[in-house]
């Protein structure tokens, strides 16, 4: 049977339809009030004679559906299959991990965390969050007033003593016996979710009765502590009253496009102002349509997300709209509108909006060089760093088979290559190939050098690898008491990168990303550093072990002629002049007369 016979034995239903190719792989999911009059479409000659229908059409071998009760329902579903099977006809909204929000843990001890992930792993997550340094800003403050931390410590087991968050007063410190008991850190997990939960009021009246109770029992440095934080949350009421009083809460869509190439910009409106704008990128879009692109990025955009703005402002309307509004509508708990504004403010954001896309579009497809602040800016969020990193500091290890193995150190530092900083290490500790302790070895020799001498660390430790690679650099900073630095690997074959502490979702870059791109320039210099270092440390090994060879020859003369040649082979070429002037003249004859002994016969 033929898809078009197919299709007109499709129900009279809604639900969701499926093209399929001959080997049973998902091409196109879409979703209908009626399959079989929506399918049927497809067939008509006005459709056939598009390019992307066509191709289709072409490619198709089978289709199949799923029925449901309503519309609602089979725009659910279409979303859910889409993320599922990712199919190449439909329009993919690519980066799912836009906006922070604040993770409070399920543990015994919970702690707090910025991530862009949610999980069903029984944490409660709080957001989002703009502009995306807003969250860490926040847990910044659940630091210093709670105490409550983001460290990666392992708190199933006792340590011996806490870490420095502890002596700032930025952690109670539940890793060690002693230092704090269920019952206070309870307390304080209970005030953070007060705060992230936004009952200020209620958070201020515990606060109130916790400062009478310290009061009472003469705790008063205690009772002072907790009265600052007192005053922090009643200035943060205001603050809340005065927004929710003011202003729009909007986001608006711009975008730009030379297909397959797409731009697209999105603002956010929060109470009446511009804060925060992000970027999205399509590289597939062969036949851009533009109300079917919409359609698909709205849907796709909003499904997951918990918060969803009252107005959503967009470049051109589409026929699902008004269905999309009920179903938004439902789950905000409160009105949706998706409008296209024709004239006013409105509109004049919208072509900011479509500006702000158009430089996108320059920036990254036109291959132009963003400048170094919004190359900070863009790695501090992709990585999801606490601030914009001046600072990054990159390993690599290089070897032969396990034999003079080395290892590099490069620094990235505002914005460029700092080489009076870059560091070599002969690798003491590792006989063979072992990466991984070779990667132990070089991070607690270098960083164990920065805490004697009460050095600062860097922004973000990068090394050259994998997960195996990410964790010996992790552990080797836990073993010199150094937690909570930020540290990431970039894998060569794939070019993704394990951002540590969320391993099991590599962030996978465009190649066209400016962030990929700085990455793998700050890797390829530490990989050539190292090279060199071990092609200098192999050389001399192999020069030495010659001139020893040589009567009369000791260690200070080899040493000398290293200096002065560099290789074995430059010595090998050198003339009887350079010789005499590095060694003398009966050293040099002896040397010229063991090479020309030893020399390769020719046939």
């Amino acid at each position: 049977m033929d898809l078009r016979d197919k299709a007109a034995q499709l129900p009279a239903a809604p639900g969701v339809y499926l093209y399929k190719d001959a080997a049973g792989e998902v091409l196109y999911v879409g979703k209908a009030k009626n399959l079989r009059a929506r399918v049927r479409s497809y067939f008509s000659d006005e459709r056939l004679a598009d390019a992307k229908t066509g191709t289709l059409i072409a490619e198709a071998r089978d289709i199949d559906f799923i029925l449901v009760d309503n519309e609602k329902e089979a725009m659910a579903l279409e979303n859910n299959l889409i993320k599922q099977w990712k199919p190449r006809f439909n329009v993919l909204l690519r980066d799912d991990k836009t906006y922070p929000y604040i993770q409070l843990t399920a543990e015994k001890y919970p702690r707090v965390y910025v991530t862009r992930r949610l999980k069903k792993d029984g944490s409660t997550y709080y957001g989002p969050y703009f502009p995306g340094n807003l969250a860490h800003r926040v847990v910044n403050f659940i630091h210093r007033r709670f105490q409550v931390p983001s460290c990666k410590v392992d708190l199933t087991r006792p340590h011996a003593q806490p870490c420095l968050e502890y002596h700032i007063h930025r952690c109670l410190g539940p890793c060690v016996p002693g230092l704090t008991t269920e019952e206070a850190y309870a307390r304080a997990v209970h005030n953070v979710r007060l705060f992230l939960e936004g009952r200020l009021k209620d958070l201020a009246t515990q606060l109130r009765a916790s400062i009478e109770e310290a009061s009472q029992a003469l705790r008063f440095e205690e009772a002072a502590a907790l009265r600052d934080l007192l005053a922090t949350v009643e200035e943060l009421q205001q603050r809340q009253k005065m927004a929710a009083a003011a202003g729009d809460d909007a986001d608006i869509f711009g975008y730009y496009a030379e297909p397959p190439l797409v731009a697209v910009n999105v603002f956010h409106l929060r109470n009446g102002r511009v804060v925060d704008r992000r970027e999205y990128f399509w590289e597939d879009q062969q036949e851009f349509d533009l109300q079917e692109f919409f359609s698909a990025l709205v849907k796709q955009f909003y499904w997951d997300q918990q918060h969803i703005p009252a107005r959503i402002h967009l470049p051109v309307s589409f026929d699902d709209a008004e269905l999309l509004e009920e179903v938004l509508t439902e789950r905000r708990g409160r009105k949706v509108e998706i409008l296209t504004p024709q004239r006013g403010p409105k509109k004049a954001l919208l072509d900011l909006a479509a500006t702000n896309a158009r430089q996108s579009f320059e920036q990254r497809f036109r291959v132009l060089k963003p400048s170094a602040q919004a190359i900070r800016g863009a790695l501090q969020e992709i990585l999801e760093l606490e601030q914009p990193p001046r600072r990054i500091e990159c390993f690599d290890i290089s070897h032969i088979q396990g034999t003079d193995t080395v290892a590099s150190m490069v620094v990235w530092e505002d914005g460029r290559m700092k080489k009076s900083d870059y560091r070599k290490f002969v690798i003491r500790s590792v006989q063979g190939s072992d990466d991984f302790a070779a990667m132990r070895e070089v991070v607690t020799r270098r960083y164990l050098r920065v805490k004697s001498e009460g050095g600062r660390m860097p922004d973000l430790v990068l090394v050259d690898g994998g997960i195996g690679q990410l964790h010996a650099a992790a552990e080797a900073l836990e073993a010199v008491g150094i937690i909570n630095q930020p540290v990431a690997a970039i894998a060569k074959r794939e070019e993704w990168i394990y951002v540590l502490g969320q391993e099991d979702e590599p962030v996978v870059l465009d190649r066209f990303s400016p962030v990929l791109h700085l990455i793998q320039q700050i890797r390829d210099e530490a990989h050539r550093f190292a090279v060199s270092f071990h092609r200098s440390r192999r050389e001399a090994r192999r020069l030495t072990s010659e001139l020893h060879q040589i009567p009369g020859i000791g260690p200070k003369t080899a040493a000398k002629l290293l200096r002065s040649f560099g290789s074995l082979e430059r010595l090998r070429q050198a003339s009887e002049e350079e010789l005499k002037a590095a060694v003398g003249t009966a050293m040099a004859r002896r040397l010229r007369e063991h090479f020309e002994a030893t020399a390769p016969t020719r046939p």
